[in-house]
């Protein structure tokens, strides 16, 4: 079985984030990683490797933003979770998230919850959040591309 790991961002990973490709499908729904060169205080850049290789990528959040998404002082938000186009299908995705609940517990001790917008339109990223532990809050957001669920992982 490949190992899948979550590490935080180093320079050593860039040039492979920056090679990134996602469908056009995709590309409406999240970011690359190449477009998180610069991050503020309280994001984190987050790389999933398979046997030491970057095949995703997401954002943890401990910033004012995450107000938006929770009124829990204690929740981080995720966003910008993608696996590169050719590393897709693999189950990538659904390792990471499942590695996510113990990655957050021992780098954020704090942290008690996670929580995400996921676009209504995209069913794929809705189906695997839920089969990893995530739940709909009820919630409806209008992003730029149309109403978001947001969802939520207690820790």
């Amino acid at each position: 079985m490949n190992k899948t790991e979550l590490v935080y961002f180093s320079e050593e990973y860039s040039d492979i984030l920056d090679s990134f490709e996602l469908p056009k499908v995709q590309v409406q729904f999240t970011s690359l990683p190449g477009n998180y060169k610069e991050v503020t205080e309280g994001q984190y850049r987050i790389v999933i490797l398979n046997d030491k290789e970057p095949v995703g990528f997401f954002l943890l959040h401990a910033t004012d933003e995450v107000k938006d998404y929770s009124d829990n002082p204690h929740a981080m938000l995720l966003t910008a979770l993608s696996i590169n186009q050719v590393k897709q299908g693999k189950g990538y995705a659904k390792q990471a998230l499942l590695l996510l609940r113990k990655f957050v517990a021992d780098e954020f001790p704090d942290c008690n919850e996670i929580v995400l917008a996921v676009n209504h339109k995209n069913i794929a990223a809705q189906k695997l959040y839920l089969k990893v532990g995530f739940q709909d809050t009820g919630i409806r957001k209008m992003g730029i591309i149309g109403e978001q669920y947001i969802m939520n992982l207690k820790l």
